[in-house]
């Protein structure tokens, strides 16, 4: 059985490989207390704060910690707060892959996962991001029966995205 930590050190080689594929230069930072980010990325003028997550069920648990009253919005809203304009998220699902392949991974602002999350679940909000999740009449958002909720083809990570987010993030302020 896998380890919670032994995901997430799976998720960061995976990610500080897949930047340096990508012709990045990486640096990972190791240790307790890290700050929001696990890995900043650079090529040139360009870097990113990298903040990696990895899954073993296809689904990250991210702004539960901010839920009151049911208020998943909020819950985002909260959540949003404590990230920098400058980080990126790098999604890791280890879900169904066989040990002979490479993971799936995706890359996205915290204002785009934010996004996601609230309109998750037919727009009730939700606190996990799903790569993939089908709603049936048996959920707790009875609204949301029949609908699914699915990363979003463009956060594949692809030298395109890495290139297209190094250029965003790098207009920004901190």
């Amino acid at each position: 059985m896998i380890t919670p930590w032994q995901v997430a050190t799976a998720a960061e080689a995976f990610a500080a490989g897949q930047f340096a594929r990508c012709g990045w230069d990486v640096s990972v930072q190791y240790g307790a207390n890290q700050p929001e980010y696990d890995l900043i990325a650079s090529a040139g003028e360009l870097f990113l704060k990298v903040s990696v997550k990895g899954s073993k069920d296809g689904a990250w648990g991210l702004t539960q910690s901010y839920l009151q009253l049911a208020n998943y919005h909020g819950a985002v809203d909260a959540w949003l707060a404590k990230h920098t304009s400058k980080t990126v998220f790098c999604l890791v699902p280890f879900f169904e892959i066989p040990l002979d392949a490479l993971p799936r991974m995706y890359l996205a602002t915290p204002a785009e996962i934010g996004a996601w999350l609230k309109s998750a679940r037919a727009g009730h909000g939700l606190t996990t991001l799903h790569e993939h999740k089908e709603w049936t009449v048996n959920t707790k958002a009875p609204g949301a029966a029949g609908t699914v909720d699915q990363i979003p083809a463009e956060w594949r990570f692809t030298s395109e995205r890495l290139k297209q987010l190094a250029a965003a993030t790098s207009q920004r302020p901190n």
